[in-house]
């Protein structure tokens, strides 16, 4: 096999979680572009059904499907996997991607129920629930398909938030009191960096059995967000600038691929040098 014949994904059957999201349709033309097939999983059936008429039409409707999913519900994805089976004979990889992530760059209105000292409980649960228990849950189901297989691959989503803290300054505006202001909720920090922690172990758990496990730790994306906080939040990043959408689907493809076969158990940060800093 060649160097760049590696990168292929011919054939392969990908499981998305938060497939419907900004990032999750990007992973799915990652894989798509890349010769495999797709599912996507998502908890909104509407966004869902959205994303997978449009890459349906870019990329053939054969190779990607949509699944609408509660991804904190074992025996949900439990049916999940055994329709997967049924249709495709395999799963190749899976791609936990799902998150409650807030939109901190915008209004701040009622933030204060957000900060740390006055976060609800109901919040942390859900927002455990689905970012690191979801993750957990689905690595179980899924990956217990590709161990039996002897192959496969895991990939978590992490963030650079899972290697450094928030700097939550980037979030602030004019004329609030500080108990108005937005912040990243700690939630956020928790499970990125606690799918780093999931990733090692799976990794080691899993090496015997032919199944690779790394997180990706990107950093913002570039979505027409505020001016003031974009300025903000380059000042930070050494390469002076956000992300592009486009820029993460080489990555995955990597990560996903036999270009990548011998790397377990590792952090590939790519966020233009913001972690150095």
């Amino acid at each position: 096999m060649g160097t760049l014949d590696k990168f292929k994904l011919d054939n392969q059957l990908i499981v998305i979680t938060g497939g419907a999201g900004l990032l999750g349709r990007k992973h799915a033309e990652a894989v798509l572009d890349a010769g495999g097939m797709t599912v996507l999983l998502d908890i909104s059936k509407e966004a869902l059904d959205r994303a997978v008429g449009e890459l349906g039409e870019k990329y053939g409707g054969h190779r990607i499907c949509g699944m609408p999913a509660d991804i904190t519900s074992r025996e949900g994805l439990e049916k999940i996997r055994d329709e997967i089976l049924c249709r495709y004979k395999a799963i190749d990889g899976l791609i936990n991607n799902a998150a409650n992530n807030p939109k901190m760059e915008g209004h701040a209105a009622n933030m204060a129920a957000i900060r740390f000292e006055n976060f609800p409980l109901q919040i942390w649960m859900d927002d455990i629930a689905v970012g690191l228990t979801g993750a957990f849950l689905c690595s179980q189901v899924f990956g217990a398909v590709m161990a039996g297989q002897h192959k496969g691959v895991i990939l978590n989503i992490s963030s650079d938030l899972g290697i450094i803290a928030p700097d939550q300054r980037i979030y602030r505006k004019d004329g609030l009191r500080d108990e108005e202001q937005a912040i990243k909720p700690v939630t956020y920090s928790v499970i990125k960096h606690g799918l780093i922690g999931m990733t090692r172990y799976l990794a080691t758990y899993y090496a015997e059995k032919g199944v690779r496990c790394n997180a990706l730790c990107p950093a913002g994306v570039y979505n027409g967000q505020d001016k003031d906080f974009v300025d903000r939040l380059t000042n930070l990043i050494p390469m002076g600038r956000m992300a592009d959408i486009e820029e993460y689907k080489a990555t995955i493809i990597y990560m996903l691929s036999d270009a990548s076969s011998y790397m377990t158990g590792s952090t590939v940060v790519v966020d233009g040098g913001r972690t150095c800093w």
